[in-house]
This record gives C-alpha cells, structure tokens and sequence, in this order.
C-alpha cells in the first residue's frame, strides 16, 4: 500500500504544486489573478484524481480486483494527505520565499472582497466591519502555523470528498475491472 500511495500521492501533490506556481506566476508576472473559485477547486480536482486511480490500482494489482470500502477510503486518504501537504509546503514556500510578493497578494484579494461590497451597494458601516474584518484577516494569516493550516483547509475537503466517492465506486468489482 506503500508504494501505490507515496506514488499517486507524489504525482497528486505534483500536479495541484504546478497549478499552484503557475497561478503565482500569473500573479507575479502580469497581475492576473483568476478570481473564480470554481478554477482554483478544478485544479484541485483534476490533481486528486489521482486518487481514484490510486485506490483502482491498489485494487487490482493487490487485492486481486477487489476492494473493502474502509481500505479504499484508507488509500484515498492517504494520497489525499500527501497531495494536500505537498500543496501547503508549496504555499507557505512562496510566502517565505517572496513575502512581499505575498503580502501584496493578500491585500489585492481583501481589496477585492471590499469591492464586492461596495459594487453591491451595501452600506458604510458594513463596509467598515469588512474591513477590519479583512486587516484581523491579514494579521491572522502571517502566522505561518495559522496560514499553513488554512491553506491545507482549502484542499483537504476537496480529497476526502473525492475520497469518499472513489472508495464507494470502486468497491464494486463489476465496475472497470482489471
């Protein structure tokens, strides 16, 4: 299980980490930034799709073309956490690396959310609690600790859900057979 895990996890974790450096770059380079969430969690999914695969795998070439649901969910989890953790070490390495780059990142994105308000129209005093609420945001979020554990947050839902669906489907040895 070993193998099939460290494996499928590596490559997971290697695939949301690109996504991740070249959205940076993006960033970076010319200020786009992709302000639609769906993009950022596509990413997200198509990189822990490796753990279907995954759990397929270890199906098939371990347990004879079949599997329990609490193994392929033990499988998927792992693959899950590797690619989660290799996805955070990613972040926290740009903001250690290149921490203005990364303070002005987080400025832009409570800029946005304070824009959002007020494209709403919403009232002044709303806008100031935003505010402040987006500067405890930004004072919270230096904490390296604190901004690791939010970054993982952002992925690890995404794998246990992926997760959850691969093991249930999978556990059936009619569909994809070896």
């Amino acid at each position: 299980m070993r193998k099939v895990t460290l494996t499928f996890g590596l490559i997971a974790g290697a695939i949301v980490s690109v996504f991740l450096g070249i959205g940076i770059a993006l960033w970076e380079k010319s200020g786009i930034v992709v302000e639609n969430a769906l993009v950022g969690y596509a990413t997200m999914v198509i990189a822990l799709s490796m753990v279907f695969f995954g759990i397929k795998s270890y199906r098939d070439n371990y347990q004879g073309g079949k599997i329990r649901f609490w193994k392929g969910f033990q499988v998927g989890l792992l693959i899950t956490l590797i690619a989660s953790f290799m996805y955070a070490i990613t972040w926290e390495t740009y903001n250690q690396v290149s921490p203005s780059s990364s303070a002005a990142f987080i400025d832009y994105y409570a800029k946005c959310q304070i824009d959002k308000l007020k494209e709403k129209g919403v009232s002044a005093a709303e806008i100031d609690q935003k505010v402040r609420n987006m500067d405890d945001f930004k004072r919270i979020y230096r904490n390296p600790a604190i901004r690791f554990g939010m970054t993982l947050l952002e992925i690890l839902p995404v794998g246990i859900l992926i997760t959850l669906i691969s093991a249930a489907v999978l556990r059936k040895k009619e569909f994809l057979p070896v």
